[in-house]
């Protein structure tokens, strides 16, 4: 695409929402639900709805902006905001279902029914090395770099299905998020510190309660504590990280999304740029303590099932 492109009105460009951001909405619409019906419990439900404004605010100037000025860059913009919203939206699934009984129990014996150990508390002590670890921290904090990549490369060499890829990426997002609001799994990171790692290598898994509805303490992720990637990961984590959106993982699901959207533009060099990344990822999430191997297994499963799905939908 040349600089000329970027800036050429789009006279056939869409002049309301888009498909991605109607996405959001309806996502929205499905929080506000959820708000009023807990809304008792709620502390911080007049911040939540203040979010919300705010949102469709931001998203309606956007909107309009690019209504006046009709180009690609300011498409770019438009689809850049939303994504940005991606890290306001996951730490706001913890504000919801925290109030929801938690489930950590349940999916770590299911862990220890399939696999007969926690593979999650296991992987580090069994490859301890400083040099892997760094590998698996930098799988890890590659996830939004891998979709900013993927978002480029169709903006930039397949814009007339830029607006496809936005919106598989968004709608998986979303239907994860959807999942985590009502299924509260926080993952190992959290369950673990919370039930006490004795507990759980002696194969028991206690019911918590409410615990993560004051607690949000982590386990520090193993490995190399001075490693470039590993200090990148905890600033990640510290951030954004909360005790939520374990099942399935959403950093295997998307990066999955990715993975076969970069496919189907046929670029081998997309794809070869991709994959050592995307399998980093899918080991990293049980290596760092942040998801159970089922998580993982679920969010490749269900990222190929979003991804078909999702792109047959915008079709």
């Amino acid at each position: 695409m040349s600089v000329k492109e970027l800036f050429q009105i789009e006279k056939k460009g869409p002049r309301g929402l888009l498909a991605a951001e109607w996405v959001v909405m309806g996502y929205l619409a499905f929080t506000l639900v959820v708000i009023a019906a807990l809304w008792g419990q709620l502390p911080n439900a007049g911040e939540l709805l203040r979010g919300r404004c705010q949102y469709v605010v931001v998203t309606l100037a956007m909107c309009g902006a690019y209504r006046l000025v009709p180009c690609r860059l300011m498409m770019l913009a438009r689809v850049a905001v939303q994504m940005a919203f991606l890290g306001w939206w996951y730490p706001d699934t913890y504000e919801l279902n925290r109030h929801l009984p938690n489930l950590d129990h349940l999916f770590a014996s299911a862990e220890q029914a399939v696999f007969g150990c926690q593979p999650s508390l296991l992987f580090a002590q069994r490859v301890p090395w400083g040099w892997f670890s760094e590998l698996m921290c930098l799988g890890y904090v590659s996830y939004f770099p891998l979709i900013a990549l993927t978002t480029f490369y169709y903006f930039l060499q397949r814009y007339q299905e830029f607006h496809r890829a936005v919106f598989v990426i968004m709608a998986s997002f979303f239907t994860y998020y959807v999942i985590y609001v009502l299924l509260p799994v926080t993952g190992p990171q959290f369950y673990y510190l919370a039930a006490g790692e004795e507990k759980i290598a002696a194969g028991i898994f206690p019911d918590v309660g409410d615990w993560f509805l004051t607690h949000s303490e982590r386990m520090a992720a193993p490995g190399w504590s001075d490693g470039v990637f590993h200090r990148l990961l905890h600033m990640a984590h510290d951030a954004g990280e909360r005790p939520t959106a374990a099942f399935p993982s959403s950093h295997v699901g998307i990066t999955t999304v990715l993975m076969l959207l970069a496919i189907r533009t046929r670029s081998r060099r997309l794809v070869l740029t991709m994959l050592p990344f995307y399998v980093l990822m899918c080991l990293a999430t049980v290596y760092i303590y942040a998801h159970y191997a089922i998580d993982a297994i679920a969010g490749l499963v269900t990222g190929a099932v979003f991804y078909y799905a999702f792109y047959k939908l915008k079709g």
